[in-house]
Parts: structure tokens; sequence; C-alpha cells
């Protein structure tokens, strides 16, 4: 397995430009199984989940070309659908065929999802809602069974409590569903909003993308379409707090300051020189001490969950308490014991990280449990002062392309190791 390691006490400097956004990718990939022509996808990630997707559609029957960061999908007849266990464990992504192969073939027969070990990923909405629209739905053998052999039909759906996939799952089946449905406590993420821009350009008639309340008139086929995904807001975040951790001096270019309103935010209460350079770049300066900041994880436009990890290690560096308060999931607090084994003073109390500042980080051998931990560590080891040893890598591979390369190109001393 490769391994990371970092040389810490650097700032960062200069520039980083930030990739197509991963969970955006996703959904977007899987959408495209829902018409028999050719969807052009611009800016997908090259990333490990990504590959894991490309080869379930394949699996599917779709026809997948790559070339310069854009991928072709034609799928002109579904001759598969199923998402086997061995393809998609490990990745929690695979739900999100389940609507689409529904609704185009009327049947499917998904693996549970896979991937981190950070809690609970229920499917129990993505079901209620396929029931709702008419499919009968079974579970048996770690498998999630679908049917509707005349098809789907509208209706309203309520959640009874936000979520993204699942939003993005019944969106994604209600497009091909005879008649209206709407979705009530929607996802509002600009994730769900990028995969409804690309339907919309299919030929799906769909209103209150970004909102609590979205609206779908079911249309009888979908036609090709050409589509750019969006910045990664979480890759983006990720380096603007690497800047902060470092004291550093960086412009994180080609995201959308829109989408990191609650973290911009945050980092100017913790002290960090927060400048917004135009419509698609950030400017960090880590200037001074750090403040300790209170954060609690929230659906969009919230406080993102995928970064709480690493504002953890941030607030390592910070003076005073900082209570971190995680509501999305319910067990992502375990880079809390490795930043621990790096000196950082951290007391789990349930759902709450309570994190004591500031504390000199030093290096030492840690692992990553899952995608974001993985990130977390990589910004306390720029921060620590010795060598930090990062093993299980791959889990920060399945979400950030090539964030070793990005991050030396901005002075990390930081390498893979085989």
């Amino acid at each position: 397995m490769d391994k990371f390691l970092i040389q810490g006490g650097v700032p960062l400097e200069g520039e980083i430009a930030v990739s197509g956004a991963k969970n955006s990718a996703l959904p977007v990939l899987a959408a495209c199984l829902l018409t028999s022509e050719k969807v052009t996808l611009e800016r997908i990630p090259p990333v490990r989940d990504i590959a894991t997707m490309q080869k379930l559609l394949g699996h599917v029957g779709a026809r997948v070309g790559r070339a310069d960061g854009r991928v072709t999908i034609e799928t002109a007849q579904i001759a598969h659908s199923e998402a086997p266990y061995e393809l998609v464990k490990t990745m929690r992504a695979s739900s999100l065929v389940l609507g689409p192969l529904v609704a185009r073939c009327g049947r499917a027969r998904v693996s549970l999802p896979g991937g981190c070990a950070i809690g609970a990923r229920p499917i129990n909405l993505h079901v209620a809602g396929l029931e709702r629209l008419g499919a009968q739905v079974r579970q048996e053998h770690g498998y999630i069974e679908a049917e509707a052999p005349h098809g789907l039909h509208g209706a309203e759906v309520h959640f009874d409590r936000i979520t993204v996939t699942g939003t993005e799952d019944l969106l994604m089946a209600a497009v091909l569903a005879r008649g209206e449905t709407v979705i009530y406590n929607a996802a509002r993420e600009p994730e769900v909003v990028d995969v409804a821009s690309l339907l919309s350009k299919m030929g799906a008639e769909i209103e209150g993308a970004g909102s609590s309340t979205i609206r779908v008139r079911g249309v009888e086929r979908l036609h090709s379409a050409t589509h750019t995904i969006i910045a990664d807001r979480i890759e983006a975040g990720t380096f603007l707090m690497a800047a902060a951790l470092t004291r550093g001096d960086l412009l994180v270019k080609g995201c959308v300051p829109e989408h990191l309103r609650a973290l911009l935010a945050k980092l100017s209460q913790a002290g960090a020189d927060v400048t917004e350079q135009g419509p698609d770049a950030v400017h960090v300066r880590g200037r001074g001490k750090l403040k300790s900041v209170d954060v609690t994880t929230e659906e969009h436009p919230g406080f993102a969950t995928d970064l709480q990890a690493q504002f953890m290690a941030l607030m390592t560096r910070a003076e005073g308490i900082s209570i971190i308060t995680e509501t999305i999931f319910e067990n992502r607090f375990m880079h809390a014991l490795e930043l621990a084994r790096m000196g950082a003073n951290i007391r789990l109390e349930g759902r709450q990280a309570i994190v004591a500042g500031p504390t000199q980080l030093s290096g030492a051998e840690v692992i990553a449990s899952d995608l974001r931990a993985s990130a977390s560590l990589v910004l306390a080891g720029l921060a620590a002062q010795g060598e930090t040893t990062i093993d299980r890598v791959y889990h920060i591979d399945r979400g950030y392309e090539k964030i070793e390369t990005k991050l030396a190109g901005a002075g990390a001393r930081i390498r893979r190791m085989k």
C-alpha cells in the first residue's frame, strides 16, 4: 500500500487549481444511463471512486470513453441491470444507479453501499421514495432489488430527513416517470443542482433544484448533452484550511466561493485573511495566531461534514477551546485518535469533539481510516514538526486528484512512497 511522507513546518505559497467535484461526477455519471444517446462530460476528476463508477457503467452496458479530462458515456442498451458487490464494495455511491436503472429498464439489483467506515448510510429513504413512484423493492442477500415492469409514475415524496444521494437518486428516477413528481425536504447541495443541470440539458423538466422542494415533470425520453462538472468545494476547502494552518499565502483557483460561504466565514473568525478573487478564486493568508471557533456540521448551506475532519486539524493550532459537533454521521471522529498521536489535545463526548489549543503537533506514523480523515492527517503533517508517515492513502485517492503533487507545487515537502 502507498504511503505519504511529509516533512512539516513549510508554509504553503503560490497557487493551487481545483479539480472537478467527485461528489458531483458520481451522480452525473449515473444519470448518463437514462438515455441511449451519447453524453459528454468535462472536468471529470480521475480519482478512484470515479474509476469504480466507470467500471460499473461498463458492466451495465455503457461504452465509456476517456481522453484529456473528458468522458463520454453511451448506453445504447442496458445489458445487466445489476451493480455487483465486487465492483462497488469500495464505493458508497452504488445506490445512485438504482433510480436510473429502474427508470430506464424497469428493474435493478444493486449491492448495498460500501466505502468509508464513518457510520451507517441508510438506504431506506431511497427505497421509500422509489416505492412512492410505483417500484416494488425488497432487500435480500446484501442487495436491493427493485422492479417496475409497467414503469414509474409521478408522486409526492416527503423525505423524513435530508439526504443528498436520496434526492439525486429520486430526481433521476422521476425524470422518466409518468406525470409530476414533487420532492419535499430535498437536499440543496450544489452537487444536486449540478445533476439537475445535466438532466435539464438532456431534456428533463425540473424546477426548484437548489431549494427544499423540487418538481419534476416526467418525459418519455432523454437525449444527448454536453456538461462541465462544477468545482470540488471539498478539495478547495481542504487547500484553504491547509494555507491557514501552515500560515501560508495561497490562491485557490477554479473554485466557486458561493459554495464555500460557511467555511470562509469560519476561517475569517479564526483569524485567517480571506479574500475572494473574482467569481472563481479565493486567497488565504495565515496572519498571526489562530483563534478557536466552534463548528456544527449541517446540510448545505451549513458547514459541510466533509470538511469537519480538516477543520479539527486546523483547531489544534488555535488558541482556546473549540467544540466541533457532528450531526450528519455518527462515527466521523476516528481521525481524532490519530491527531492525538501527533500531540493534539482532543476529547470526544458523543457527537462532539472538544479541541484545546494551541498544541505543537509533532510528526508521527498514522493511519488513514476514511477519505476526509486522510485529508486531516495530511494537513496536520504539513503543520507538524518533523516527519509524518500516513499509511493507507488509498482512502485519499478515492476523492482527491494527485493531492501530493498539488501541495508540492505550493511548496509542501510531501511525497508518495510505494
